[in-house]
């Protein structure tokens, strides 16, 4: 039963892999910069996109949103002035590279594409779908041990954003720890302390993505 299951896995994520290539390579064709933003429900994925494509004028940004099922995260993200697609994946915890394979060539005119994964911090770091930066969001109203109980998707990302740190205090959160636990993991990533509500790091983030898009 086992060796079944594990050829199954085995079999899944190679099909998946040659998909995201496929992805890839449409992205690479038509100057696509793909960013593939995971994190839990509630880390503030969906205000990260928003506020970015406001501040990001003069670039064509289109976003794909998955979700479970819904079409909200989708309706706030459009009415930014935007092309964007949801995609439910009924009971999938995860956004894989066939979920969004024929979606991206409604996308062809686009600079930027954010792909919001599922709100789940597991499953979402098996799946490539063809990206070109992985994001990671994390908040620290989930636990300050958040991290450390994730490593794996942790360890995969070329950006983590620790968000909503103005609350560290009144969650008593140790953002310090946050930071440490991720580097521990990824020495290479790039990370950003966060607020989106009050402003604080976001100008960072927009300015990495500028040196990004250049």
């Amino acid at each position: 039963m086992h060796k079944i299951e594990i050829e199954a896995e085995v079999d899944l994520l190679a099909a998946n892999k040659k998909l995201a290539e496929e992805n890839r390579e449409f992205f690479e064709k038509n100057g696509i910069i793909a960013f593939n933003i995971m994190g839990a429900t509630g880390s503030g994925k969906t205000l990260l996109i928003e506020k970015t494509i406001d501040a990001m004028d003069g670039v064509k940004v289109g976003a794909i949103l998955g979700d479970v099922i819904g079409k909200a995260d989708c309706e706030r993200v459009a009415s930014h002035g935007i092309k964007a697609e949801a995609i439910n994946t009924g009971k999938e915890c995860h956004l894989d590279a066939h979920f969004i394979h024929h979606s991206i060539y409604s996308f062809a005119d686009t600079e930027l594409l954010f792909i919001e994964n599922v709100g789940n911090m597991v499953c979402p770091a098996d799946f490539d779908l063809g990206e070109k930066f992985r994001i990671v969001m994390v908040s620290v109203t989930e636990g300050d041990d958040v991290v450390e109980k994730h490593p794996e998707i942790f360890r995969l990302a070329d950006v983590i954003i620790i968000n909503k740190v103005a609350l560290a205090d009144a969650v008593e959160a140790d953002v310090d720890k946050m930071e440490r636990d991720a580097r521990n993991l990824n020495a290479k990533a790039k990370i950003f302390r966060t607020d989106l509500r009050k402003g604080t790091g976001f100008d960072e983030w927009i300015n990495w993505l500028k040196e990004v898009v250049r």
